[in-house]
Protein backbone atom coordinates (compact mmCIF):
# COMPACT_ATOMS: atom_id res chain seq x y z
CA UNK A 1 0.00 0.00 0.00
CA UNK A 2 2.78 2.16 0.73
CA UNK A 3 4.91 1.48 -2.13
CA UNK A 4 1.84 2.16 -4.62
CA UNK A 5 0.92 5.50 -2.34
CA UNK A 6 4.54 6.51 -3.50
CA UNK A 7 4.25 5.91 -6.81
CA UNK A 8 0.77 7.72 -7.12
CA UNK A 9 2.70 10.99 -5.52
CA UNK A 10 5.90 10.54 -7.87
CA UNK A 11 3.66 10.14 -11.16
CA UNK A 12 1.88 13.35 -10.31
CA UNK A 13 4.97 15.16 -9.70
CA UNK A 14 6.10 13.94 -12.86
CA UNK A 15 3.20 15.12 -14.96
CA UNK A 16 3.07 18.85 -13.53
CA UNK A 17 6.34 19.02 -14.37
CA UNK A 18 5.65 18.24 -17.74
CA UNK A 19 2.88 20.69 -17.66
CA UNK A 20 4.75 23.80 -16.06
CA UNK A 21 7.41 22.60 -18.89
CA UNK A 22 5.21 22.74 -21.77
CA UNK A 23 3.14 26.22 -20.45
CA UNK A 24 6.42 27.78 -19.76
CA UNK A 25 7.39 26.91 -23.57
CA UNK A 26 4.64 27.01 -25.81
CA UNK A 27 1.90 29.14 -24.17
CA UNK A 28 3.18 32.75 -24.88
CA UNK A 29 3.04 35.23 -21.57
CA UNK A 30 1.56 38.07 -21.41
CA UNK A 31 4.03 41.21 -22.90
CA UNK A 32 3.06 44.95 -21.61
CA UNK A 33 3.61 47.33 -24.72
CA UNK A 34 1.81 49.11 -27.88
CA UNK A 35 0.28 45.77 -28.44
CA UNK A 36 -1.70 45.73 -25.07
CA UNK A 37 -2.79 49.08 -26.16
CA UNK A 38 -6.89 49.42 -27.09
CA UNK A 39 -6.77 50.73 -30.45
CA UNK A 40 -5.63 52.15 -31.60
CA UNK A 41 -2.16 50.92 -30.53
CA UNK A 42 -0.03 53.70 -31.82
CA UNK A 43 -0.62 57.40 -32.20
CA UNK A 44 1.31 60.32 -34.47
CA UNK A 45 3.43 63.04 -32.99
CA UNK A 46 3.29 64.00 -29.51
CA UNK A 47 0.02 62.25 -27.88
CA UNK A 48 0.81 62.23 -23.64
CA UNK A 49 -2.61 59.69 -23.28
CA UNK A 50 -0.87 57.22 -26.24
CA UNK A 51 0.96 55.27 -23.03
CA UNK A 52 1.41 51.71 -21.84
CA UNK A 53 3.03 50.41 -18.87
CA UNK A 54 6.06 47.87 -18.91
CA UNK A 55 6.67 44.60 -17.66
CA UNK A 56 7.99 47.01 -14.48
CA UNK A 57 5.12 48.50 -14.40
CA UNK A 58 7.03 51.25 -15.69
CA UNK A 59 5.19 54.30 -18.39
CA UNK A 60 6.29 53.80 -21.80
CA UNK A 61 4.67 55.46 -24.77
CA UNK A 62 3.48 54.70 -28.22
CA UNK A 63 3.66 57.84 -30.25
CA UNK A 64 5.98 59.17 -33.06
CA UNK A 65 7.09 61.77 -30.19
CA UNK A 66 8.87 58.87 -27.74
CA UNK A 67 11.49 58.20 -30.63
CA UNK A 68 13.04 61.78 -29.32
CA UNK A 69 12.78 61.29 -25.80
CA UNK A 70 13.70 57.68 -25.83
CA UNK A 71 10.46 56.24 -23.85
CA UNK A 72 8.93 54.16 -26.30
CA UNK A 73 7.77 50.89 -24.94
CA UNK A 74 10.02 47.77 -26.14
CA UNK A 75 7.64 46.64 -29.39
CA UNK A 76 7.07 49.66 -30.54
CA UNK A 77 9.24 49.03 -33.59
CA UNK A 78 7.61 46.26 -33.87
CA UNK A 79 4.41 47.12 -32.96
CA UNK A 80 4.04 50.25 -34.82
CA UNK A 81 6.15 49.70 -37.96
CA UNK A 82 7.99 53.17 -37.79
CA UNK A 83 11.48 53.78 -38.78
CA UNK A 84 13.50 56.48 -37.38
CA UNK A 85 12.55 60.06 -36.88
CA UNK A 86 13.66 62.04 -40.26
CA UNK A 87 14.00 66.04 -39.45
CA UNK A 88 12.61 67.88 -42.45
CA UNK A 89 15.49 69.18 -44.97
CA UNK A 90 15.06 72.36 -47.01
CA UNK A 91 16.99 74.11 -49.89
CA UNK A 92 18.59 77.28 -50.10
CA UNK A 93 17.25 80.56 -50.17
CA UNK A 94 16.17 81.42 -53.30
CA UNK A 95 16.93 85.25 -54.95
CA UNK A 96 14.46 88.37 -53.28
CA UNK A 97 12.09 89.51 -55.81
CA UNK A 98 11.36 92.93 -56.95
CA UNK A 99 10.03 95.62 -54.60
CA UNK A 100 6.22 95.84 -55.13
CA UNK A 101 6.67 99.45 -55.67
CA UNK A 102 8.67 100.54 -58.37
CA UNK A 103 8.52 104.14 -56.25
CA UNK A 104 8.74 104.79 -52.87
CA UNK A 105 8.13 102.10 -49.79
CA UNK A 106 7.38 98.71 -50.81
CA UNK A 107 8.47 95.36 -49.72
CA UNK A 108 10.28 92.16 -51.23
CA UNK A 109 10.39 88.45 -50.29
CA UNK A 110 12.26 85.13 -50.87
CA UNK A 111 11.48 81.87 -50.81
CA UNK A 112 12.99 78.34 -50.23
CA UNK A 113 11.35 74.64 -51.32
CA UNK A 114 11.37 71.80 -49.05
CA UNK A 115 13.87 69.03 -49.92
CA UNK A 116 13.06 66.28 -47.37
CA UNK A 117 9.55 66.30 -45.56
CA UNK A 118 9.46 65.48 -42.00
CA UNK A 119 7.87 62.21 -41.50
CA UNK A 120 7.47 59.66 -38.13
CA UNK A 121 8.13 62.73 -35.75
CA UNK A 122 11.03 64.88 -36.71
CA UNK A 123 11.85 68.01 -37.04
CA UNK A 124 9.41 70.24 -38.72
CA UNK A 125 10.05 72.86 -41.33
CA UNK A 126 11.53 76.08 -40.89
CA UNK A 127 9.55 78.80 -42.73
CA UNK A 128 10.08 78.90 -46.19
CA UNK A 129 9.47 82.64 -46.86
CA UNK A 130 10.81 85.78 -45.76
CA UNK A 131 9.87 89.02 -46.46
CA UNK A 132 11.35 92.88 -46.06
CA UNK A 133 10.66 96.53 -47.07
CA UNK A 134 12.32 97.80 -49.72
CA UNK A 135 12.22 101.34 -51.21
CA UNK A 136 11.73 101.33 -55.51
CA UNK A 137 13.40 103.82 -57.49
CA UNK A 138 13.06 103.14 -60.89
CA UNK A 139 13.79 104.89 -63.91
CA UNK A 140 9.86 105.85 -64.31
CA UNK A 141 10.17 107.42 -60.37
CA UNK A 142 10.69 111.38 -61.94
CA UNK A 143 7.82 110.87 -63.94
CA UNK A 144 5.51 109.36 -61.39
CA UNK A 145 6.54 112.72 -59.08
CA UNK A 146 5.24 114.74 -62.28
CA UNK A 147 1.96 116.04 -61.30
CA UNK A 148 -0.79 116.79 -64.07
CA UNK A 149 -1.76 119.78 -64.42
CA UNK A 150 -5.87 119.86 -66.57
CA UNK A 151 -8.23 122.13 -67.62
CA UNK A 152 -11.92 121.10 -69.58
CA UNK A 153 -12.12 120.69 -73.14
CA UNK A 154 -13.76 123.77 -73.37
CA UNK A 155 -10.35 125.13 -73.28
CA UNK A 156 -8.97 123.50 -76.51
CA UNK A 157 -6.30 125.84 -78.36
CA UNK A 158 -6.32 123.88 -81.51
CA UNK A 159 -7.28 127.11 -83.49
CA UNK A 160 -6.66 129.31 -86.36
CA UNK A 161 -5.19 132.56 -85.24
CA UNK A 162 -7.11 135.34 -87.55
CA UNK A 163 -4.05 138.01 -86.83
CA UNK A 164 -1.45 135.85 -87.53
CA UNK A 165 0.20 137.18 -90.66
CA UNK A 166 1.32 134.77 -93.75
CA UNK A 167 4.86 135.37 -93.37
CA UNK A 168 4.61 134.44 -89.86
CA UNK A 169 6.91 131.24 -88.79
CA UNK A 170 3.83 128.62 -88.04
CA UNK A 171 4.41 126.16 -85.39
CA UNK A 172 4.85 122.70 -86.29
CA UNK A 173 1.41 120.93 -85.32
CA UNK A 174 1.84 117.33 -83.89
CA UNK A 175 -0.92 114.70 -83.36
CA UNK A 176 -2.49 114.60 -80.22
CA UNK A 177 -2.75 111.32 -78.26
CA UNK A 178 -5.42 110.29 -75.66
CA UNK A 179 -4.81 108.78 -71.50
CA UNK A 180 -7.64 107.10 -70.34
CA UNK A 181 -6.89 107.48 -66.73
CA UNK A 182 -8.91 106.15 -63.87
CA UNK A 183 -9.61 108.64 -60.79
CA UNK A 184 -8.20 107.13 -57.54
CA UNK A 185 -8.71 110.54 -55.32
CA UNK A 186 -10.35 113.83 -55.53
CA UNK A 187 -10.22 116.75 -52.93
CA UNK A 188 -13.18 118.56 -51.93
CA UNK A 189 -12.46 121.39 -53.69
CA UNK A 190 -13.21 119.82 -57.02
CA UNK A 191 -17.16 119.66 -56.36
CA UNK A 192 -17.20 123.83 -56.94
CA UNK A 193 -16.70 124.21 -60.77
CA UNK A 194 -19.16 121.30 -62.82
CA UNK A 195 -16.66 120.36 -64.77
CA UNK A 196 -14.28 119.37 -61.91
CA UNK A 197 -17.14 117.81 -59.72
CA UNK A 198 -17.22 114.61 -62.30
CA UNK A 199 -13.91 113.75 -61.57
CA UNK A 200 -14.85 110.97 -58.75
CA UNK A 201 -13.53 108.05 -57.50
CA UNK A 202 -13.32 105.05 -59.81
CA UNK A 203 -14.66 107.31 -62.93
CA UNK A 204 -12.83 106.57 -66.06
CA UNK A 205 -11.81 110.36 -67.56
CA UNK A 206 -9.74 110.61 -70.81
CA UNK A 207 -7.25 113.31 -70.77
CA UNK A 208 -6.36 114.61 -74.20
CA UNK A 209 -2.80 115.52 -74.58
CA UNK A 210 -2.05 118.77 -77.65
CA UNK A 211 0.49 119.74 -79.14
CA UNK A 212 0.76 123.40 -77.41
CA UNK A 213 0.83 121.34 -74.02
CA UNK A 214 3.71 119.20 -75.20
CA UNK A 215 7.44 119.08 -74.53
CA UNK A 216 10.37 118.49 -75.76
CA UNK A 217 9.74 114.66 -75.77
CA UNK A 218 6.57 115.07 -77.85
CA UNK A 219 4.58 114.51 -74.18
CA UNK A 220 2.38 115.84 -72.34
CA UNK A 221 4.04 116.17 -68.11
CA UNK A 222 2.40 113.92 -65.79
CA UNK A 223 0.26 112.18 -68.16
CA UNK A 224 0.08 108.97 -65.92
CA UNK A 225 1.88 105.21 -65.59
CA UNK A 226 0.10 102.15 -65.74
CA UNK A 227 -0.38 100.18 -62.73
CA UNK A 228 1.01 103.28 -60.53
CA UNK A 229 -0.44 106.07 -58.56
CA UNK A 230 0.20 109.41 -59.89
CA UNK A 231 -1.23 112.89 -59.31
CA UNK A 232 -3.38 115.61 -61.01
CA UNK A 233 -4.34 119.52 -60.12
CA UNK A 234 -7.11 121.62 -61.67
CA UNK A 235 -5.64 124.54 -63.04
CA UNK A 236 -8.76 126.45 -62.69
CA UNK A 237 -9.83 125.49 -59.91
CA UNK A 238 -8.03 126.12 -56.61
CA UNK A 239 -7.39 123.73 -54.44
CA UNK A 240 -8.96 121.01 -56.43
CA UNK A 241 -6.50 118.13 -56.44
CA UNK A 242 -6.15 114.04 -56.45
CA UNK A 243 -4.66 110.86 -58.04
CA UNK A 244 -5.01 108.60 -60.63
CA UNK A 245 -3.68 105.52 -62.28
CA UNK A 246 -3.26 105.51 -66.33
CA UNK A 247 -4.98 102.79 -67.75
CA UNK A 248 -4.67 102.95 -71.95
CA UNK A 249 -3.62 105.15 -73.90
CA UNK A 250 -3.96 106.03 -78.12
CA UNK A 251 -2.51 107.52 -80.42
CA UNK A 252 -3.90 110.18 -83.05
CA UNK A 253 -6.86 110.57 -81.37
CA UNK A 254 -9.56 113.34 -79.70
CA UNK A 255 -11.21 112.73 -76.15
CA UNK A 256 -14.84 112.78 -76.47
CA UNK A 257 -16.66 115.88 -75.00
CA UNK A 258 -16.52 116.83 -71.48
CA UNK A 259 -12.93 115.61 -71.35
CA UNK A 260 -10.09 117.13 -69.59
CA UNK A 261 -6.89 118.48 -71.48
CA UNK A 262 -3.67 118.79 -70.35
CA UNK A 263 -1.43 122.14 -70.11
Amino acid sequence: MGAHGWSSASFGFVVCGYLAFFCGHFVPQAEAGCRERESPNCCTGRNNECFEYTKRKTVCYCDTYCQKTRDCCEDYQRVCLISAAIDCVVGSWGPWSSCTSPCGVGSTERSRQVSVPPRNGGTPCPDLKQRRGCFGNNAICSTAKEVAKILPDSFKRNFKDPWRRPHMLIKEEKASYCVYLRVKQASAACKLKLWSAQLVRERLVCAECQSDAMSKSDRCGGDGLESTRTFWAAASVPGCHGSWVRESSSERCRCPPYSVLFV
